[in-house]
C-alpha cells in the first residue's frame, strides 16, 4: 500500500484539504516528513502540543498507564481521573470537574449545564444564550450554532433556538441584548479562530458585571487559551475576571484527546445522575497523560517562560515587518500570537502559511487576514530564531509573488 496524499482523496471524507506534507516523526519543536525533511513547528497542532512532540513526561505517562488500565467506563471511577480533577480544582476557581474527549464536548456540556441550571432555578423562559460574532466553540450542532460563524453552522437544517450574537469588545451592544431571560453568555477570553483578538479590560469586566446583574452564567471557553497558552495557567487569571463555568481541552492532554468542563458545586449539582455523560470521558489513559502535561506546564518556570518567549516572537516579527511591511499589527497574548496582514495582502494570510511550509516552518492562519503562531510552550529560543529566519524567507517569497 502506498501511503501518500493521493490516498487521502481516495479514502477520506472531503471535509479537509490537508497539505501534501505527511509528518511521520516529531521531537520537541521539530517534525520530519516521509522524505526525511525537517520542519520547525510553530503550529503546535493548533495550540494542542503544549510541550512539543514526544515530551518524555508524556511518553512515560502513556507507557506506564498503557500497561495498567486503559478504559473502564464511568460505571467506576479511576485513579488518574480523580488525581487530575483534584489538581484542576486546586489550581482554579472551580470545585467540580466533568471530563470529555474534546473542546466541543466540553462546551456542549457547559451549554447543557447552563440551560439545565436556568430551568431548575428560574424556569423555561430563562433560556437565551448570548455569544459573539467570529467566536468558535466547536463543531457539534449546539456549539457550532453558538459559535458566531454562519459559514460553519448553515446548511444543516433547523438550528438550536434562542441563541443570539453580538460583536466582541462592544459592551453597549451586549448590554442591549442581555436580560433576565439570558441563561448564559459564552465567550473566549481571547478570540482564537476569529483572528486572535484580546478583550479590552472594560469589556470583559463589563460582561461579568452584566451577567451578575441579570443572574446569567458566564462561560469562558478556554479550549485554546487554557493550560499556559497566555502565560497564565488559565487566561481568566490574567484578566481578573472569574467565570462560572470554564472549558479546557487542546493543551490539557498535550496531544492526547481530552476535554474538561469545570464549575462550582452550586452550579454542578444541576447535572445530577443520568443528565449527561460520555463513554470515553475521563478514561485512565487520557487522564494519565493530561496529568503529566498539567504538572509540567503548571510551574512558575514554564509560565514565566511563555511570557519571555512571547517577547522574543514579537521582537523577531517586528524586525521582519520593518523590512517587508506586510503586517499592520502583531496581537495576542503569550504564545497565541496573530500577525494581521496589511490592506495590500488582505485575504492572503494562507499564502504566508504555504510559503512557510516550503521553507520548513509549520504555521497557521486565523481567518483570511491573520497568520497565527501557537508553538510549544517550551520551544527553545534557538528554535524560535531559526523558525523566524525561515519565516522571513517565506515573507520575502510572498512579497515577490505579489509585487
Amino acid at each position: 500500500m502506498t501511503i501518500n496524499r493521493a490516498l487521502f482523496d481516495e479514502v477520506m471524507v472531503p471535509n479537509y484539504a490537508p497539505s501534501a506534507v505527511i509528518p511521520v516523526k516529531g521531537e520537541g519543536s521539530r517534525v520530519w516528513d516521509q522524505e526525511g525533511r525537517e520542519y520547525i513547528d510553530f503550529a503546535g497542532g493548533i495550540a494542542v502540543n503544549c510541550l512539543g512532540h514526544c515530551h518524555p513526561a508524556l511518553v512515560n505517562a502513556l507507557k506506564e498507564q498503557g500497561e495498567k488500565i486503559w478504559h473502564l467506563s464511568n460505571v467506576m471511577a479511576n485513579e488518574p481521573a480523580l488525581r487530575l480533577a483534584k489538581k484542576l480544582v486546586d489550581a482554579t476557581f472551580a470545585d467540580k470537574v466533568y471530563f470529555a474527549n474534546s473542546g466541543a464536548e466540553a462546551n456542549e456540556a457547559a451549554l447543557k449545564l447552563a440551560r439545565r441550571w436556568a430551568l431548575d432555578t428560574v424556569g423555561e423562559q430563562k433560556s437565551q444564550i448570548i455569544a459573539f460574532n467570529k467566536g468558535f466553540h466547536g463543531r457539534t450542532f449546539f456549539t457550532v450554532t453558538v459559535g458566531g460563524q454562519t459559514a460553519y453552522s448553515d446548511g444543516f437544517g433547523p438550528k438550536p433556538a434562542d441563541i443570539v450574537h453580538t460583536d466582541y469588545n462592544d459592551l453597549e451592544s451586549f448590554k442591549a441584548l442581555i436580560s433576565d431571560n439570558t441563561c448564559a453568555v459564552m465567550i473566549e477570553p481571547l478570540q482564537g479562530e476569529g483572528g486572535i483578538v484580546s478583550p479590552t479590560a472594560d469589556f470583559i469586566k463589563g460582561v461579568r458585571a452584566l451577567c451578575d446583574q441579570h443572574n446569567a452564567l458566564l462561560i469562558f471557553d478556554e479550549v485554546q487559551t487554557g493550560v499556559g497558552r497566555t502565560g497564565d495557567l488559565y487566561a481568566y487569571q490574567g484578566l481578573d475576571v472569574t467565570p462560572d463555568i470554564l472549558t479546557t481541552a487542546k493543551a490539557l492532554g498535550g496531544g492526547f484527546p481530552i476535554g474538561a468542563m469545570i464549575t462550582t458545586t452550586e452550579i454542578a449539582k444541576h447535572l445530577k445522575v443520568g443528565t449527561h455523560g460520555s463513554t470515553y470521558g475521563g478514561n485512565p489513559l487520557a487522564c494519565a497523560v493530561a496529568e503529566a502535561a498539567f504538572d509540567t506546564v503548571n510551574t512558575e518556570t514554564v509560565l514565566s517562560g511563555v511570557k519571555q518567549k512571547e517577547a522574543l516572537f514579537r521582537e523577531l516579527l517586528t524586525t521582519i515587518n520593518d523590512k517587508y511591511n506586510v503586517f499592520s499589527e502583531i496581537r495576542g497574548k503569550g504564545l497565541l500570537i496573530g500577525a494581521v496582514v496589511t490592506e495590500q495582502y488582505k485575504g492572503k494570510a494562507k499564502e504566508f502559511l504555504v510559503a512557510a511550509t516550503a521553507h520548513g516552518l509549520m504555521s497557521l492562519v486565523a481567518g483570511a487576514d491573520v497568520v497565527r503562531f501557537t508553538p510549544s510552550l517550551v520551544i527553545p529560543d534557538t528554535d524560535i530564531r531559526e523558525g523566524m529566519a525561515r519565516f522571513e524567507k517565506a515573507v520575502a517569497d510572498v512579497v515577490k509573488a505579489n509585487a
